[in-house]
């Protein structure tokens, strides 16, 4: 049985991870943006515990870590939080994560939401401090953290997912790709030990596929991290 936190819970991608989790046994904490996003009555039952805030503030996103500190050592922490729309994108989907990972203990294993239009992510960094990146770069980038950190820590791995292009709230009713099978890969990084490669992964329907070049490029990637630790004045450790 695992702990796991997943981020972004409430409804979509996110909330289908977490039940699928919790259907399996393993005792899960939810993050939801407030208390309001809690709609359905077996809720509070279902889960281990539930932490709250809003991942556009850093303010509450230092509130989450908090909070999360209480459960413990997480064996698994699932970032799947994420907003298409700037300007909170790039904090939602990739500054929230970075603090997150930076502030709480380490966990067991790291897994980053990803997007296959992380392709089309600019390498200017500049756009971070301008608040103009869009969701494209903040995808890059978390891609390339999730890189970054794959053999940063001992006993920590860390991969990233492409969920495809589900039919969500933020996906759309018009996308192409099975809901279904957009959380399985998250669920099956977080709790099983057959994984190769065991960190670093770019995955695609538990499958590795090959990332934008420079998330895998160390000199980019230190960089990213060091305009992350200017940005919010929290060092990575």
């Amino acid at each position: 049985m695992a702990l796991v936190l997943v981020t972004g819970a409430s409804s979509g991608l996110g909330r289908n991870t977490a039940m699928a989790l919790a259907d399996e046994g393993h005792d899960v904490v939810i993050h939801v943006r407030s208390p309001a996003r809690l709609t359905y009555v077996d809720d509070t039952a279902r889960w281990k515990g539930v932490v709250v805030g809003d991942l556009a503030k850093l303010d509450e996103i230092r509130g989450v870590a908090g909070q999360a500190a209480g459960f413990g050592r997480f064996d698994a922490i699932i970032h799947n939080a994420g907003v298409l729309q700037s300007p909170d994108a790039v904090t939602v989907n990739t500054v929230a994560p970075y603090v997150l990972t930076a502030l709480m203990d380490k966990p067991g294993r790291l897994i980053y939401l990803s997007s296959s239009m992380h392709r089309t992510g600019s390498t200017d960094l500049g756009r971070l401090a301008a608040g103009t990146a869009s969701y494209d770069d903040s995808k890059l980038w978390v891609t390339t953290l999730a890189l970054a950190l794959a053999s940063r820590w001992e006993g920590t791995s860390s991969h990233a997912v492409d969920p495809g292009w589900v039919p969500t709230r933020m996906g759309g009713p018009g996308a192409s790709d099975d809901l279904a099978a957009g959380h399985l890969t998250q669920v099956w990084l977080a709790t099983h030990d057959d994984v190769t490669p065991d960190t670093g992964g770019y995955w695609y329907h538990q499958r590795t596929e090959t990332p934008h070049p420079a998330s895998q490029d160390e000199e980019f990637q230190a960089r990213l991290v060091r305009s992350l630790e200017g940005q919010t004045g929290v060092a990575l450790g």
